[in-house]
């Protein structure tokens, strides 16, 4: 007899093993290096000294003219002078003279309109006094720029045939000038106002004849 009783079922397979939770690693990579800010600071330092420089030679070229040095390396100077007066005319080697014999007056102090006596003036600066020269039909606003750089103890008067615009003499030593804007003229003057240079340092100009064609002789 045939048994027909059904099949029972397989047992059932164990569930899989569960995997214990790890460490969950992180792949590590080296921390890139902060940019350093070094380099750009330095670099716009050089492009603005290059635009400061470029804009110096630019306006030079457009003007023509050099950048004005800011020192007395122009100051020419001149030894071996004579002291001796004269009632004559002298035939000066530099023009305005730099000493040398002159006349026995000298100039006031002050600002003259019109051009004064070689002779004269060079006495003036016998007695330490600074002479400011300049070409006649400077603009009057430049004519009172040099007049109030002009010491206490100073003439300044209109120079015809002038080689620069302004020229600046003591005893000895003397300074061409671009102009009356000229930042060398008040350097010369606090080196030189003193009568360091001249004979006579601690005379002064005070008590001289006012007339500025002087005293015998031709006029500048």
């Amino acid at each position: 007899m045939t048994d027909h009783s059904p099949i029972p079922p397989p047992p059932p397979y164990p569930p899989p093993a569960q995997e214990e939770p790890g460490p969950h690693l992180v792949a590590s990579y080296p921390t890139p290096p902060t940019p350093s800010r070094r380099g750009p600071v330095i670099a716009l330092a050089v492009v603005g000294a290059a635009i400061v420089v470029a804009l110096a030679v630019g306006v030079a070229l457009l003007t023509g003219s050099e950048p004005v040095p800011r020192d007395l390396s122009a100051v020419t100077s001149y030894s071996d002078l004579a002291v001796t007066h004269t009632d004559g005319d002298v035939d000066y080697p530099q023009s305005p003279p730099v000493g040398g014999e002159h006349a026995p007056a000298w100039l006031e102090c002050g600002v003259y309109d019109d051009p004064v006596r070689d002779e004269n003036a060079v006495h003036d600066l016998e007695h330490g006094a600074v002479w400011i020269s300049y070409r006649p039909g400077l603009a009057d606003d430049d004519v009172a720029t040099l007049a109030g750089e002009l010491p206490q103890n100073g003439i300044m008067a209109p120079y015809p045939g002038l080689d620069a615009p302004v020229v600046v003499t003591v005893w000895g030593e003397q300074l061409a000038l671009t102009g009356a804007d000229d930042p060398r003229l008040e350097l010369f003057i606090q080196r030189y106002g003193g009568g360091e240079t001249a004979p006579e340092p601690f005379a002064s100009c005070a008590g001289g004849i006012t007339n500025p064609g002087g005293q015998q002789g031709t006029d500048v």
